[in-house]
């Protein structure tokens, strides 16, 4: 089911299935990639409770052996609207018999999309209802449209970071498992990255040690976005692979895909979030249109 909220300059549409933005429109523009399944199908997932690919599916726990897909199960998940404002909605997803099989633990998992003037605010709450520790990743994957203005195009676009950083690109293999070898990603006077469709002909960019702000814009348009991530790790880039795809994702996460060959141990992966019994988690990532 979708719900829509809008603050008069922004109208935004949220899907019940992965409480996934479907819509993002400011004066009857839409900046949001449409799903088209020749390029990619999905819109703006949630990631939880992880974050990229599982080696051969699998992870473990307490010395037993779990499956989960690609990105977790958050974003084939039906959630339940918890509240809902003209401008807010709500939105929670709890464990079920299905998630258990899956990932052991009693949660609850909240999101929350306001909208104040331009801006969307992407809100997550996480809270640990088991009786030991908790592990998970969790971030976001939204898709925005590339060109966002007629007769523009992918390649006239770049990305601006708040302020001069010297980030680090995280090493994947070409099946985008982490490879461990880190290297200084070089942006154009620390700041700007031009887009070009080839750029992601190896798959995803994932950056840390990066400004936690970057805007997607074109000197030759009016249009852009700013993501803004102050809590969040890393930030993923990507299109699919090998092809000239209309969108571009800017991706705040709190943690890494699997490495390459190894099943990973929950208890001994270093970028997942630790929560204690009881305990609550909340981060989340905010997005302005021009």
């Amino acid at each position: 089911m979708n719900y829509q909220i809008t603050n008069g300059k922004l109208k935004v549409t949220v899907d019940s299935l992965g409480a996934e933005l479907v819509s993002v429109e400011k004066d009857g523009t839409e900046y949001l990639w449409n799903g088209d399944a020749v390029y990619w199908p999905e819109r703006s997932p949630l990631l939880f409770p992880f974050v990229g690919r599982f080696t051969e599916g699998k992870y473990l726990l307490d010395g037993r052996e779990y499956e989960m897909d690609i990105h977790g199960f958050a974003r084939k998940m039906q959630f339940e609207t918890v509240g809902k404002g003209q401008a807010w909605i709500a939105m929670e997803l709890r464990d079920t018999p299905e998630t258990l099989r899956m990932y052991p633990y009693h949660f609850s998992l909240q999101v929350t999309y306001r909208l104040e003037r331009d801006e969307i605010k992407t809100e997550y709450r996480v809270q640990n209802q088991s009786d030991r520790v908790m592990y998970f990743g969790i971030g976001g994957h939204p898709g925005f449209r590339v060109p966002l203005e007629e007769g523009l195009e992918f390649r006239d676009y770049f990305l601006e970071f708040s302020h001069v950083c010297r980030p680090d690109r995280v090493g994947h293999t070409s099946a985008c498992f982490v490879s461990g070898e880190n290297r200084e990603f070089s942006l154009k006077d620390g700041r700007y990255l031009p887009l070009r469709h080839d750029m992601f002909d190896d798959d995803a960019i994932v950056l840390q040690n990066m400004a936690r702000c970057v805007t997607l814009k074109s000197e030759k348009g009016t249009r852009s976005v700013r993501v803004s991530y102050p809590d969040m790790r890393y930030l993923g880039l990507w299109h699919a692979p090998k092809t000239e795809a209309p969108y571009l994702c800017i991706e705040p996460w709190m943690s890494l895909p699997s490495r390459q060959g190894i099943v990973e141990d929950f208890a001994c992966k270093n970028d997942l979030i630790r929560l204690k019994p009881g305990g609550i988690f909340e981060t989340g990532w905010n997005v302005s249109l021009t």
